[in-house]
């Protein structure tokens, strides 16, 4: 087994970090700048920062706070929200970001994963997928614009078209289970990760030690992200990793 790697995402609205359930209800968890150098010595494999209104308000990622969050940090470190063009990633990436997230852009205008892909390396672009599950039962859809719009399009069917387009990792988030701390979507998270040959980040839902398990062990996944439970302190990346490694998953 690959080492899995822990995530912690800071979601970043008007300069601070924050977090909500479900997408909404959003309250302060803090300053991104301290967050990021505590993660960071805390043992955290990598930090995502998603600027989460930037595509709702057709605006650029805040790239000056990506750079000073970047300067705290020695692990890497991908940036996501408002990217809409191979421009918008070489502004991240010079930034100190080591990679970066498209989702609304990367449906919007697929090509751009291609042309993100063949300028800087597949490992560089990260494609976000938000899933939300259909009331029939019969799968996914993917949503884009913070979670606001339903596209229509098939989760399964898109994500491998991303990794076909030049995706190096998907981040897979289940709009369902966002911020509800009920666990991972297992079923979802293990369908994407059979379903293609890259890593898949599985995000939403953490609420305890066994979910990160679960999602790796059952879910197929090869890094777990969350929010809230590493904001406010109610999971240790340490101990975490410890667990983990005591259910026989290896850990960086």
């Amino acid at each position: 087994m690959n080492a899995k790697r822990i995530i912690p995402c800071l979601d970043i609205k008007d300069g601070r970090v924050v977090k909500g359930v479900n997408f909404v209800g959003m309250r302060d968890a803090g300053d991104p700048l301290e967050a990021a150098a505590a993660y960071s010595k805390a043992g955290a494999d990598e930090i995502a920062f998603l600027d989460i209104t930037a595509s709702n308000q057709g605006r650029s990622t805040v790239v000056e706070l990506a750079a000073q969050v970047a300067k705290q940090l020695t692990i890497p470190f991908t940036v996501g929200g408002g990217i809409c063009s191979v421009e918008d990633f070489r502004r991240i990436l010079s930034s100190g970001a080591d990679k970066a997230s498209i989702n609304t852009a990367a449906i919007d205008s697929p090509e751009l994963i291609s042309e993100a892909a063949a300028e800087f390396g597949s490992q560089r672009v990260v494609v976000a997928i938000d899933a939300g599950s259909r009331r029939d039962g019969s799968g996914w859809d993917v949503y884009k614009s913070g979670g606001q719009v339903n596209t229509g399009l098939d989760v399964l069917e898109w994500a491998t078209r991303v990794e076909e387009l030049g995706a190096g990792e998907i981040l897979l988030t289940s709009l369902d289970r966002d911020g509800t701390k009920e666990g991972y979507d297992i079923e979802l998270t293990a369908a994407v990760a059979q379903k293609v040959g890259i890593p898949v980040i599985a995000s939403g839902g953490a609420g305890n030690m066994q979910h990160f398990a679960d999602a790796i062990i059952k879910g197929k996944a090869d890094a777990v992200l969350a929010a809230s439970l590493f904001h406010f302190h109610e999971v240790d990346i340490r101990q975490l990793k410890e667990f983990l490694t005591a259910q026989g998953i290896s850990v960086r």
